[in-house]
């Protein structure tokens, strides 16, 4: 009897073992049957009229930008993201014209005329200048220098046929009568600068007695070509005064004595500087999952630009490298993540592996700006590690 209720537990059994087999191959084939659901994403956005859209991936939590060509101004949401629920956050954008004359530019009484990115002041009779802000009978002569002594030379005359001729020397022209005539200096600066001819200097113009000269400003030097101005680097030429424990960034005209700095210990989260210009977290323990998704590195960056700078102009490219002998992430996306100005800049992927800052506003001098990236990697959509990048950009004065 024992020998029989043993042979039939036995054979339950293996029937058990069996039925579990054929459930799980049947759950299995379903689960294959059964289609992953798509990711959830947002209509397709257009660029406005007069304007650029940068960002072509409309998936959940994707960005999508937008500036205007110049002459127009953005109206409505510059950056929209795509929603869980398929819908974009902000507004739509449009792009509209900047009225040159919005601001009453034109004094006393003048009527301002709008044209292709400048307008014209018509001024009443007694008043005149650029904008009507000098008065007629009283505005000095722009093209000629009369009280100074220095600026005036007697004629060259010749007895030629019972006729008296007279002339001036080059940089100067004839004032008065043939009887009492004298050559009063041409100021070029300001003759070319009424007539709209080629600009004399890239910064400032002198006039000279007959001629003129020009000059730049402080921290540049004036190029052989006699118009052009360069910066001096004085970090290069041991020109700064940067005390031991800071490094010098030059800027235009000048330069910058800096000392970044780690952020400091949050929990078990740490970090150590491993150069002058990086940080790099200390291990985490294996159970923190909020030290594991801080920064790994963070990296400090000083970019000197010249002010009104054409856009769209790529700034700084962020890549990944993987170590010799594991494998590298095989996706890889990268963000803006702070700064005191990030509507002038938007961060794209330029290829599989790069990231690119780009400038999509012009940055008027003198002014510094932060803007903060990141760069988080992913293997098999799985978190890896995210870097993080600083940059300090110090935007010039002067356009050169």
């Amino acid at each position: 009897m024992q020998q029989l209720l043993k042979g039939q537990e036995t054979r339950f059994a293996e029937g058990l073992r069996v039925m579990k087999s054929r459930l799980s191959t049947l759950h299995a084939s379903l689960a294959k049957a059964t289609p992953e659901p798509p990711a959830a994403s947002c209509p397709a956005l257009q660029a406005p009229a007069d304007g650029r859209k940068f960002g072509t991936k409309y998936l959940v939590e994707h960005e999508v930008h937008f500036t205007c060509d110049p002459g127009f101004q953005l109206l409505g949401s510059s950056t929209r993201t795509c929603q869980p629920n398929g819908s974009w956050t902000g507004q739509e954008p449009r792009c509209a014209e900047i009225s040159e004359c919005s601001s009453s530019p034109c004094q006393n009484g003048g009527t301002c005329l709008e044209g292709l990115n400048h307008y014209k002041c018509l001024c009443p009779q007694q008043w005149t200048g650029a904008t009507c802000q000098y008065q007629a009978q009283t505005a000095p002569p722009a093209w000629s220098v009369t009280d100074d002594p220095a600026f005036s030379r007697q004629p060259r005359c010749a007895q030629i046929d019972r006729t008296q001729h007279c002339s001036c020397e080059p940089g100067f022209h004839m004032s008065g009568t043939a009887a009492n005539g004298l050559c009063q200096d041409l100021n070029e600066c300001e003759v070319y600068k009424r007539e709209g001819g080629p600009r004399l200097c890239a910064h400032a113009c002198v006039n000279l007695p007959g001629s003129y000269r020009c000059a730049c400003p402080g921290g540049y030097v004036l190029l052989g070509d006699g118009k052009s101005c360069e910066d001096i680097d004085e970090c290069a030429l041991s020109q700064d005064n940067c005390t031991s424990g800071t490094s010098c960034i030059n800027t235009g005209g000048g330069f910058q004595c800096v000392s970044p700095q780690c952020p400091q210990p949050a929990g078990n989260i740490t970090y150590v500087k491993t150069s002058p210009f990086q940080c790099e977290r200390n291990p985490c323990p294996m159970e923190s999952r909020s030290c594991h998704q801080a920064p790994k590195t963070i990296s400090f960056h000083y970019l000197p630009l010249p002010s009104n700078l054409l856009t769209p102009t790529p700034l700084f490219r962020m890549a990944t490298a993987a170590a010799p002998g594991r494998p590298g992430p095989d996706s890889l996306r990268f963000g803006i993540v702070g700064g005191n100005n990030r509507g002038h800049f938007v961060m794209q992927r330029s290829d599989r592996q790069t990231g690119e800052l780009i400038l999509v506003q012009s940055l008027k001098g003198p002014q510094t700006i932060q803007v903060d990236v990141d760069m988080s990697e992913y293997l098999d959509r799985v978190f890896q590690a995210k870097h993080v990048s600083k940059i300090t950009v110090f935007v010039s004065a002067y356009e050169f």
